[in-house]
């Protein structure tokens, strides 16, 4: 069978039925088709993660009975024989001109700290089984995953900041995203490629998530909407606003509250923006984890001149201060920058607000800005963090996807919750600063010159 050839392309270029054609990047990608067998699992939370958690899952039409069977992880290969059915949700939804299937399943009254096994499927087609651990029922040690931006060539490219954060923090509790996982919010085969990319470890490692601009598109009613894949396929808290449904929520782990806000509904819509705000106050008003951690797609503060979200900082800043935000998590602007919001010349030690960081893990690349709030810069990287938490201490590793460390901090918490800064920074390998070929070519002489000028500010300002 041959796809349907459109009047752009000349008469004999012929497809085959397992490839399509990508205007955009000008390559063949593969349509990503469900079938009965279940795929694009993710593993994630709706209520308390030391006793629950859910299992997302997609098929074709023809499943009509979709569950998943879990018992506690045993070395034993007897693991079907003692293994609880659970019954599963599905939702119906149509997606390029087909219908596809997504399935949830919650796991739930089970013990804190423990590993599970578990597969999903129809009763006869299964996946494989797979293993999660529950959170602990208090404060105790863990770590997690950031990610910035991945965007695009997802599958070529994004994949090896994916499969080397797992391969760097094999035990890791969850990954976060923050936002622009895909570039073309209802493109199929770009949230295919996503999951290709992330493969069994979605299925391994639980997923919060918060969307970016690129998820977002026009509807028939002219309306901004979040991706018609997102609420299939992910299983997130429904604890935020009454109008961002999994993609504003927070959840409590082990001591530290994650809290995830969509800056992209905010920045469409002030009566958003300000329900939001609102929102968060509420939920840092009545905390009582010893961290906060705030991710979001817009940053705070931008890596470079232009690129200002003056409306969202202004409502946000002064709500992360007020509380204690300890860590904020960002994307949007493909290059690397983690500082504070501090006078230049005042010491570091002591932060008067969160750590501001802003990263990307997929290839598409902007050039940088320096601007005066960063402490450590990076361009033209691949990247991603891994976070670890232990009572007092937060410790920060950002790597690039070869696997070096690219920036290292701490924050160590005193009785009055007051945070003590130590940049571990200076004793790796100078920065990454030069402009991504792309703009060497595309840039002016003026706009080099101005680069240049920036970049010696910058270098000066870190030599004091």
């Amino acid at each position: 069978m041959k796809f349907p050839l459109s009047i752009a392309f000349p008469s004999s270029l012929l497809f085959l039925s397992f490839l399509t054609f990508n205007p955009a990047c000008g390559q063949d990608h593969k349509p990503y088709l469900p079938t009965a067998y279940p795929d694009r699992l993710t593993l994630g939370w709706q209520e308390n993660p030391a006793t629950s958690q859910a299992v997302n899952w997609r098929t074709d039409s023809t499943v009509t009975h979709a569950v998943g069977s879990i018992a506690e992880a045993d070395p034993s290969p007897e693991v079907a024989s003692k293994a609880t059915t659970v019954p599963a949700t599905t939702q119906s939804v149509k997606l390029d001109g087909s219908t596809k299937l997504y399935h949830t399943v919650h796991f739930k009254n089970l013990k804190p700290a423990t590993k599970y096994n578990y597969r999903v499927g129809n009763g006869k087609e299964w996946t494989e089984w797979f293993q999660f651990t529950t959170a602990s029922d208090g404060p105790a040690p863990f770590s997690f995953i950031y990610f910035g931006d991945a965007q695009n060539d997802i599958r070529s490219l994004w994949s090896r900041a994916i499969r080397g954060a797992y391969s760097t923090m094999p035990k890791t509790a969850l990954m976060v995203h923050a936002g622009d996982l895909i570039t073309t919010s209802n493109a199929d085969w770009q949230w295919g490629e996503w999951f290709e990319a992330g493969g069994w470890i979605n299925g391994m490692v639980p997923t919060l998530a918060t969307p970016g601009n690129h998820e977002y598109f026009k509807d028939d009613d002219e309306q901004r909407k979040v991706s018609r894949h997102w609420r299939p396929s992910f299983v997130l808290p429904e604890n935020g606003p009454e109008k961002l449904k999994e993609t504003a929520y927070y959840l409590d782990y082990q001591g530290t509250r994650f809290i995830m806000l969509d800056s992209q509904a905010a920045l469409l819509d002030s009566t958003v923006l300000d329900q939001q705000a609102d929102w968060l106050v509420k939920i840092l008003t009545n905390n009582p984890n010893r961290w906060t951690i705030v991710t979001h797609h817009h940053p705070i503060y931008s890596t470079k001149s232009g690129r200002d979200n003056e409306e969202w900082r202004s409502k946000m800043e002064p709500i992360y201060k007020k509380f204690g935000v300890d860590l904020v998590l960002q994307g949007h602007d493909h290059t690397y920058g983690r500082g504070l919001n501090m006078p230049l010349g005042k010491s570091r030690k002591y932060p008067d607000g969160p750590v501001y960081v802003v990263s990307v893990s997929g290839p598409k690349m902007y050039d940088i800005g320096l601007q005066d709030w960063m402490d450590r810069a990076g361009s033209n990287t691949q990247l991603y963090q891994i976070i670890s938490i232990d009572g007092v201490k937060l410790s920060y590793q950002s790597y690039t996807v070869t696997g070096e460390v690219y920036d290292s901090f701490e924050l160590t918490q005193n009785a009055k919750g007051q945070n003590q800064l130590t940049d571990r920074s200076p004793a790796l390998k100078p920065e990454r600063l030069d402009l991504p070929t792309e703009y060497q070519k595309r840039f002016k002489p003026e706009q080099l010159e101005e680069y240049n000028r920036k970049y010696k500010e910058y270098k000066a300002r870190k030599s004091q």
